[in-house]
């Protein structure tokens, strides 16, 4: 077999998935601009829901394909949000700052994209953790100093930055 050609369990995943896609679409459509309120975003999100499952390249069992596509739907959407909010933190500061120090179009895109990474790398820690690593690692400080601000050992501070570098280490590896 030529490293063009797909294999039998390849074809199957695909077949699937136009079939998934092509009975369930218009309902996720409607379910996303149902949660939304806007049509763009809900085919842009629901586009993204089927490329989710179209990454994992595995045949799937489903009984239920619209509670399954609701339950990756509902993860994409969270996403969405989370970094809407973060879009407008990131403007709320960028407004506050002098305007000798904005940045361009290019580098705020950068930088959104940089802080939605970062935000989704240390998805599920506590927010401790959180706080400990973003200040170690985006402000410099010192582990005395983390800890004088958050109020808690220096030895708890070397433990939440060892549990989120391992954290962002294994959802990197994951991808």
């Amino acid at each position: 077999m030529s490293s063009g050609e797909l294999t039998i369990e390849q074809k199957a995943v695909q077949q699937q998935l136009h079939t998934l896609y092509h009975q369930h679409h218009n309902w996720l459509f409607s379910w996303l601009t149902g949660k939304l309120g806007c049509s763009t975003q809900a085919e842009d999100l629901s586009h993204d829901t089927f490329v989710r499952i179209l990454r994992k390249q595995q045949v799937l069992n489903l009984c239920e394909p619209r509670a399954f596509l609701t339950t990756i739907a509902k993860r994409v959407l969270s996403n969405h949000w989370r970094r809407d909010q973060l879009e407008k933190v990131y403007l709320e500061v960028l407004s506050q700052m002098p305007e000798y120090f904005e940045p361009s179009e290019e580098e705020r895109a950068i930088l959104l994209e940089t802080l939605t990474e970062i935000d989704r790398l240390l998805d599920g820690l506590p927010i401790p953790v959180k706080q400990a690593f973003l200040y170690s690692q985006l402000d410099g400080m010192r582990q005395q100093e983390i800890a004088e601000k958050l109020a808690i050992s220096v030895t708890t501070v070397k433990r939440y930055l060892v549990k989120a570098s391992a954290h962002c280490y294994f959802s990197i590896a994951v991808d």
